[in-house]
């Protein structure tokens, strides 16, 4: 019988995730699997913790890894605070502020969708001018748009809210590891992202803090968490104290990874993963420009970790991922929804945010364009 895993194809990652993986976090992956409750297992759990305080710059007690993917991260952050009829706005201009949108309204809140044009950021005026209409209990946004490469104005936001009693709920999949993201300093009360971006990890965990007045909320509830796998009352008590309660046998081997991957970040420097993003950006931005592609997205508000790139007239785009994909290994994105046809999505995250990736990127772009 043949092992399909022996045909494995080695693909350089240059799209929007799963991203480039560091080879002391694939060996990280590969170490002795021990048992969920074993204290040095317990032992990686803290250390995990305590570097998660550290890229989400916080200090707040619940700041957990969760057992699935980002998108189980979105949906852990509106299940644990959303009940029936709760009002809830949602800043939109990406495919994941739709996506909040379902989650929110699949949970019975009362939503309220704000929308901006897809590729622009957030115009605060409106934002500003919604808050005063009407009160919400959640306040939610995607700091890094995936599917536009928009950096939305976190901070500006969190600016608007001060004093009010919304809580402040954010997206930052794309951004956590890749530009600062300062739960505390912004007033972030519940905060999600995901391994497999600019964490460089494999797929598989999401990374999630909540603020007390979040955690407050959850235990103050008119009714139980609709979800058990990701109430987090039961959670933290897994997760925190000197006596651990068992409530699910956790993915131990990706969380050695987790923890290699976070590991790899501070001992490079946060400062000097983000300055190494921004630097692989520039780098990107002049290649293309070079070929007559350019950013859909302004500069002030352009993400490093993730590109939207217009396709000039006469291009397949479809026709060049495949190329590049099928010819050189290579794997970038294409644009999703209302920018499906009319974009290429080239990620530089985590390990792979590097200046040879981009250079090997643009010589396989040039001999794809000539023929």
């Amino acid at each position: 019988m043949k092992n399909l895993l022996d045909r494995m194809p080695n693909v350089l990652l240059l799209g929007p995730g799963p991203n480039g993986v560091a080879p002391s976090t694939y060996q990280a992956l590969s170490r002795p699997t021990l048992g969920h409750m074993d204290p040095t297992f317990i032992s990686v759990m803290d250390g995990i913790k305590e570097g998660l305080l550290t890229l989400f710059n916080t200090k707040n007690h619940l700041t957990v890894p969760l057992s699935g993917t980002g998108s189980l991260g979105m949906e852990a952050a509106f299940v644990n605070v959303v009940e029936k009829g709760d009002k809830v706005l949602i800043l939109q201009n990406g495919v994941f502020g739709t996506r909040m949108v379902d989650v929110a309204s699949r949970l019975g809140a009362d939503v309220t969708e704000l929308a901006f044009e897809w590729g622009k950021p957030l115009d605060m005026d409106m934002v500003a001018g919604q808050l005063k209409k009407d009160g919400y209990k959640i306040v939610a946004m995607v700091y890094a748009e995936t599917s536009t490469g928009v950096k939305n104005q976190c901070e500006e936001v969190s600016k608007l809210l001060k004093g009010k009693d919304s809580l402040f709920l954010v997206d930052v999949v794309t951004a956590l590891g890749g530009i600062p993201v300062k739960v505390d300093e912004w007033g972030i009360d519940i905060c999600y992202g995901g391994s497999q971006k600019c964490l460089s990890c494999p797929p598989g965990v999401a990374p999630i803090t909540f603020s007390d007045r979040a955690f407050e909320a959850i235990a103050n509830r008119k009714s139980k968490v609709p979800n058990w796998y990701l109430d987090m009352t039961m959670l933290a008590k897994y997760w925190e104290g000197h006596t651990r309660v068992y409530h699910h046998t956790a993915p131990i081997n990706m969380l050695y990874g987790f923890y290699q991957a976070i590991y790899n970040i501070l001992e490079e420097g946060v400062e000097n993963v983000h300055n190494r993003h921004q630097a692989a950006l520039d780098a990107l931005t002049e290649a293309l420009g070079e070929m007559g592609f350019h950013m859909l997205v302004e500069k002030p508000y352009r993400l490093p970790m993730l590109s939207a790139v217009t396709v000039p007239e006469g291009v397949n785009e479809a026709a060049l991922r495949g190329a590049l994909l099928n010819d050189y290994a290579i794997e970038i994105g294409a644009g999703l929804g209302a920018l499906a046809g009319k974009i290429i999505r080239i990620g530089l995250m985590g390990y792979n945010a590097q200046i040879h990736n981009v250079q090997i990127l643009a010589k396989a772009m040039k001999e794809i364009l000539a023929k």
